[in-house]
């Protein structure tokens, strides 16, 4: 690749939609039939719906194949069939796996993924979009404060960091402190985290008595929360390190299936290219191919093979944007990056609820802290929602007029009211990677 080209593919990542539109369905056939013809558990799925691989010849037959969920899987997991422990998912000979990680959901048994060596490769060629088209190039110096372990999250991000040619310094075992004396000490130009740690990072630079903007990081990657996504944890990100921070989504099931490019659009690409990605409305089933229409992603990976990955219920909330990118890729956005989960967003008072839409309210006020709490109870015939919130230090006497203030914008955001907690700074809870600041407890009741 040209260092001086924007694309890390430049063939695919402009190429006419039409023709990609006639590529992402030929490697859609050829995805299905090797499921097919090599996994139990997709053949046995798809013969209980009378479909063979040569019945889907067109657009409209895509969405007849049927779609695959975490529950699927983890049932065909847990009925401990050979070769353990991945069951008839596995499409491939049990020699052929390469690499092993588990979902890192927080209810019930995880996903087991097996990936062989092909499938990693592909896995960082996945990365090197991202990466490339946020500006990583052989000349950064890398930190990344991860704990390597058996979830996925950066693992792919390091191995693209590696293809690209950039230098890679691992964190792993090192705390917080030590990570961010790394930084210092090495003068890092980019990292990678969850929302929550690089806030936490930057809380931790000034204990050490160091202002993070004045390092040397200039660029961020965030995954695995939609905080990259809401401009007011962008923007609370951005002013604390001086550098420019991006968003991703992906999967440990999927893969890394969009980016956010330097443009910084206000929506993320999907990588057309290596995904078929559809959007269907949660109330009928319809796919939705227009913009400003929220629906759950459908997705795809075109090219993964260990433990197909075929119209995949994501669970993610996404709608497509109407708009071009700057940048000039063709992939479609989707605008906002993922908004919530469907199995986050719940009813309460009678109406929808996104904890993304708190997130974005409470970071937009300075004199908030970085962390806050969701409580959702059920107090007699009726339901309280309680946010518990810091000031931060320098903003103490200032709750007379923060609150009525986040209490009203609350109201125009969510069309909800809230009973409002004004902590001491510092006591409410801090998450390491990946925050639980939203619990809802009424089934508790």
């Amino acid at each position: 690749m040209a260092l001086a080209s924007p694309y890390w593919n430049p063939l695919l990542e402009t190429m006419e939609p039409q023709r990609l539109r006639e590529l992402q369905l030929k490697k859609f056939k050829q995805t299905l039939a090797w499921a097919y013809e090599h996994s139990a558990f997709h053949r046995s799925l798809y013969q209980q719906a009378g479909l063979a691989p040569q019945d889907v010849k067109s657009w409209d037959d895509v969405a007849r194949v049927p779609k695959v969920d975490k529950a699927l899987l983890k049932q065909a997991q847990a009925q401990a069939q050979e070769p353990f422990p991945y069951g008839s998912v596995l499409s491939l000979p049990l020699e052929e796996v390469a690499e092993f990680r588990q979902t890192s959901g927080t209810t019930g048994k995880p996903i087991y993924q097996a990936d062989s060596w092909q499938d990693w490769e592909w896995w960082a060629e996945c990365w090197c979009y991202i990466l490339w088209s946020q500006g990583y190039r052989p000349s950064d110096r890398v930190f990344i404060p991860f704990g390597y372990n058996i979830f996925v999250a950066f693992w792919a991000g390091h191995y693209a960091c590696e293809k690209i040619g950039c230098e890679v310094v691992p964190g792993g075992v090192l705390d917080t402190k030590a990570r961010v004396l790394k930084v210092q000490e090495l003068e890092a130009t980019a990292m990678m985290g969850t929302p929550t740690y690089i806030l936490n990072m930057a809380r931790v630079a000034r204990e050490l008595g160091l202002d993070p903007a004045e390092l040397t990081i200039e660029r961020i990657t965030c995954a695995g929360e939609p905080g990259a996504s809401i401009p007011a944890t962008k923007d609370r990100m951005q002013r604390a390190w001086g550098a420019k921070v991006f968003d991703h989504a992906g999967a440990t099931e999927i893969g890394a299936w969009s980016f956010e490019c330097r443009e910084q659009p206000g929506a993320l690409h999907v990588n057309q290219a290596m995904f078929l990605a559809e959007i269907e409305d949660l109330a009928t089933g319809e796919i939705i191919e227009e913009p400003g229409r929220r629906g759950r992603l459908v997705i795809t990976a075109l090219d993964r093979q260990a433990q197909p990955c075929v119209r995949f219920d994501s669970q993610d909330i996404i709608e497509w944007d109407q708009g071009s990118c700057a940048c000039g890729r063709t992939f479609r956005m989707i605008k906002g990056g993922v908004v919530g989960r469907a199995d986050d967003i719940t009813k309460v008072k009678g109406v929808l609820l996104s904890p993304a839409a708190i997130e974005e309210v409470v970071r937009g006020f300075a004199e908030l802290s970085d962390d806050y709490e969701v409580v959702v109870q059920r107090v007699g015939d009726s339901e309280k929602i309680t946010l518990k919130v810091e000031l931060v230090p320098e903003a103490t006497g200032s709750r007379e007029s923060v609150e009525p203030a986040l209490r009203d914008r609350l109201r125009l955001n969510t069309n909800l009211g809230y009973h409002l907690e004004f902590h001491p700074f510092g006591t409410l809870p801090r998450y390491e990677v990946k925050a639980r600041r939203f619990k809802d407890l009424r089934d508790q009741h």
